[in-house]
């Protein structure tokens, strides 16, 4: 996407903040979070990653409780990090993208950034165990090289959910609303909504994708930039803490059945 003259002059006031060697003030990390271009320096749209408008991070977090420690699975720049990092007592932020990670780490300063790709096992090692899991992932079928999962289908979105299963008690995404389980958001009313390929990946998972407290996504829906997809919340409870014994073995599942 070409970036309009005054996108231009605001990206680079932008990348001046996050070049420069000083802590940044709230106001400012929340400057570079409004005002970041992602189609500027990297491959967006063909990864199919666009970062949550504001408001929306915003009202995801309510979803969050306090005082826990969350994993942001595909963190982009930290635009939910900084919408939790007041309820987290640890927040780890797992990137792909060094690019995004360079201008997260300014926005997130005190998060633990790790950068590769979120379905590498590896990454997680040694990490602990989470008690939230979140992520607005890239939707669609994106292609992914080390993904292990019992899940068989090609959607991106189930395959994060279904890594944050692993790794955590419960978890909150947004998902493309075909993918969900129901239909709320710029709907009359809630309804229970299953299609074929979200029946398939909660039959093979046996995650449940649960609705949110009522959060309606359309009315921030102009505010993506350079998409205006319809998406909902999703809330979901995996598994107690277990066992450090048990941590050990927590992709156990996913390598007998690959």
């Amino acid at each position: 996407m070409r970036l309009s003259k005054k996108q231009s002059q605001l990206q680079n006031q932008v990348m001046e903040l996050v070049h420069s060697d000083r802590r940044l003030s709230e106001n400012e990390r929340y400057f570079i979070l409004e005002n970041y271009q992602e189609s500027a320096g990297a491959l967006n749209s063909l990864s199919g990653a666009f970062f949550t408008p504001e408001g929306l991070a915003r009202d995801f977090a309510i979803e969050v409780s306090d005082g826990v420690s969350i994993i942001d699975l595909c963190a982009g720049i930290g635009r939910l990090g900084f919408a939790l990092e007041q309820k987290a007592t640890r927040l780890v932020c797992v990137e792909y993208c060094e690019a995004y990670i360079e201008v997260g780490k300014r926005v997130l300063p005190d998060a633990e950034w790790i950068q590769g790709d979120v379905f590498d096992k590896e990454l997680y090692r040694g990490l602990g165990f989470f008690d939230w899991s979140v992520s607005n992932p890239p939707f669609g079928k994106i292609k992914t090289g080390n993904y292990e999962g019992n899940y068989r289908g090609g959607l991106f979105e189930y395959r994060v959910i279904e890594m944050g299963s692993r790794i955590s008690s419960f978890g909150a995404f947004i998902i493309p609303q075909e993918s969900a389980s129901f239909r709320y958001s710029g709907e009359r009313c809630y309804r229970e909504e299953i299609n074929d390929r979200c029946r398939t990946f909660m039959k093979q998972t046996g995650i449940t994708l649960s609705n949110n407290c009522g959060i309606d996504t359309t009315v921030y829906q102009a505010e993506w930039h350079g998409v205006s997809p319809k998406v909902e919340i999703v809330t979901c409870e995996f598994i107690e803490k277990p066992s450090s014994e048990q941590q050990l073995d927590i992709f156990a599942d996913s390598e007998e059945a690959a």
